[in-house]
């Protein structure tokens, strides 16, 4: 992505949250704030995801991967977890819908221009900047976060809950790895939800495969290729070296079995996974 511009999938990603609250009602994940945040860009993104059906697929597995990483960051915070991270933030809202009294620290870790779109969003739709969070500058490609977060005051020295949602497709892998790396020696502990992709290659069904290549041609028009997918085996014995070792790994039928039972669901396998790892 371009160093001066904001993201352009980040603000599809808050497209498809604000979509799922209009045409689902916010059935899989509610955020109140995720229309609000749009602002008058809300009305096209809804009106655009309304009128192309085929886009229902991935309105729902975002759904689904907000719904689950914050149902698991919700659980940390109540187990004692008091330091989150939100890695790629985009226009995530989850810092601005908690309570106050959870005390907790946020660290919202994105590129300068992305974050300061999100600021002026925010203000433009009167959400006001909770005083737990803390935005910290980062480049995934070409410095650890480690040192940026300590500036911001981060103890790796007490257990993290990290939320990393639609980042690591158009990250390289070297990036995913080294991240996945820094997470895993906190000395504290940490856990982490985040999805990525397998290798188009073996995704077997056609409609998925299909979807995925249009996704993929579309994100690249846009300026921000797909860049990195990851087999499932081979991620989790890379997660093992850095010290991980719980591990819940969702393909997008065992999604659907979780929160839309009664839908039709695509076949067990290869392609998009929301995965949670824990040292």
């Amino acid at each position: 992505m371009e160093p001066t511009v904001a993201s352009r999938t980040a603000l599809g990603a808050a497209g498809h949250r604000a979509a799922h609250q209009t045409l689902e009602g916010g059935r899989v994940f509610n955020d109140p704030l995720a229309v609000a945040i749009l602002g008058a860009d809300a009305e096209d993104a809804i009106a655009f995801s309304s009128a192309k059906p085929e886009r229902r697929g991935l309105r729902l597995f975002v759904a689904m991967r907000s719904r689950f990483a914050e149902d698991r960051a919700v659980r940390s915070i109540k187990n004692g977890v008091r330091q989150i991270l939100i890695l790629g933030a985009g226009l995530d809202t989850f810092a601005y819908r908690l309570e106050p009294a959870a005390n907790v620290t946020v660290y919202e870790l994105d590129h300068p221009a992305t974050q300061r779109e999100k600021r002026r969003r925010l203000a433009a739709a009167g959400v006001a900047e909770p005083p737990h969070v803390r935005y910290v500058s980062h480049d995934f490609e070409s410095e650890a976060m480690t040192g940026a977060l300590a500036s911001a005051g981060f103890n790796p020295g007490e257990r993290s809950f990290a939320l990393w949602l639609g980042v690591t497709p158009y990250l390289t892998e070297n990036a995913v790895l080294a991240t996945l790396g820094e997470l895993g020696r906190f000395p504290g502990g940490a856990e982490v939800v985040f999805d990525y992709v397998n290798p188009a290659h073996t995704i077997e069904d056609a409609r998925l495969r299909a979807h995925r290549d249009g996704l993929a041609a579309h994100v690249a028009a846009s300026g921000e290729p797909f860049r990195c997918a990851l087999d499932t085996e081979a991620l989790h014995a890379r997660a093992r070296v850095v010290g991980f070792t719980e591990f819940e790994d969702l393909d997008i039928a065992a999604l659907f079995a979780r929160y839309l039972p009664a839908a039709p669901a695509p076949k067990p396998g290869p392609g998009g996974h929301v995965v949670r790892m824990g040292t």
